[in-house]
């Protein structure tokens, strides 16, 4: 994993452990993740969507050029 999206991917985990799709419903992470379940909270979202980006930031050839942008 690039360094420019491990921090992001970290707090993304952190928020998710946090969540109630997490604690009460026991789901996985990834799981929890990829739906849009109103038990995530709002910065939950918003970091995944961050995280999102940023890991297609490192496929896409003029940001690989470029380098990824420092969400």
């Amino acid at each position: 994993m690039a360094k420019s999206c491990k921090g992001l991917a970290m707090e993304l985990v952190k928020c998710l452990s946090e969540s109630d799709c997490v604690k009460v419903e026991n789901r996985p992470y990834r799981e929890c993740a990829k739906e849009k379940s109103p038990s995530i909270s709002s910065e939950c979202v918003g970091l995944r969507e961050t995280y999102f980006n940023c890991k297609r930031g490192q496929v896409d050839m003029r940001a690989r050029i470029r380098g990824n942008k420092g969400y």
